[in-house]
């Protein structure tokens, strides 16, 4: 788990508007974020119908589709 830091940027009223993170603590949210993206397209990808080719294969095909373009 991510610990933060953040510091906050208010309006007149004192209400939080923005929030400021370390370039750190924003690399490691983006890479989580991406993480999760992955895990969030294999689970569909998995819960899917459709038939699946090893990817060996599937980079055969885009080559040959390429060459006969």
């Amino acid at each position: 788990m991510i610990t933060l830091d953040p510091q906050f940027i208010t309006d007149k009223k004192g209400e939080k508007i923005a929030v400021v993170l370390p370039i750190g603590d924003f690399k490691a949210i983006i890479e989580e974020l991406e993480e999760l993206e992955e895990i969030k397209l294999y689970d569909e990808a998995q819960n899917s119908n459709e038939v699946s080719i090893p990817i060996d294969e599937a980079f055969k095909m885009i080559e040959a589709k390429r060459k006969a373009e």
